[in-house]
């Protein structure tokens, strides 16, 4: 590979370049947790798949992405450099294509992936998350709630079958009066007929 065409100052520039906790991701994670949410901080959503997350809601399934303009690509703010422009077009398109290949991995995996980009204000890119979180955490509880009634349905239906194989009626059993108006004969109520 021939050494790339750089200055000093850029080299420079580039090295102090952070990863993880920039401002933006530290001011986002606050606002979040001020407003009452947990989560984790650089963690992988999905076992087997190397991608990390910047923020991650595991019991709602949400993986939060904070983008950078330049690295990423922004619609917005995206500068193309006029030095190694054939080099740093490859490089961030390729984020962009391994963006949208995390995007469906975690998909897939029954994640939501939310990006958010260096650019957004955090309390407005706060909401957005918490608006998700609460989507997706009440979609886990009406699915929770479903399958508790389907398998209350279920034991029901095993009941009523183990009774009527047994010969057990319904007032045999006590789940009905055995005269009208509600008091069996024996208890003063007259039977009917």
């Amino acid at each position: 590979m021939e050494a790339l065409e750089s200055t000093p100052e850029v080299r420079a520039r580039m090295s102090r370049q952070k990863s993880k906790d920039t401002k933006i991701e530290v001011a986002l994670r606050k606002t979040l947790h001020a407003s009452g949410l947990r989560f984790r901080v650089h963690g992988r959503p999905v076992k087997g798949v190397r991608r990390e997350a910047d923020i991650v809601f595991g019991p709602a399934r949400v993986a939060v992405f904070v983008d950078g303009c330049f690295w990423h690509g922004c619609p917005e703010h995206a500068t193309w450099p006029r030095r190694n422009a054939e080099f740093w077009r490859a490089k961030i398109e390729g984020n962009r294509a391994r963006d949208r290949d995390t995007d469906a991995r975690l998909a897939e995996a029954g994640w939501l992936a939310v990006r958010v980009w260096e650019h957004e204000p955090p309390a407005e890119s706060a909401v957005r998350v918490a608006e998700v979180v609460a989507r997706r955490r009440a979609e886990r509880a009406a699915r929770s709630a479903a399958r508790t009634a389907a398998r209350a349905a279920v034991v029901r239906t095993a009941v009523c079958d183990a009774r009527t194989a047994a010969g057990e009626g319904p007032s045999a059993a006590g789940d009905a009066p055995a005269a009208a108006g509600g008091v069996p004969a024996e208890d003063g109520g007259s039977p009917a007929g």
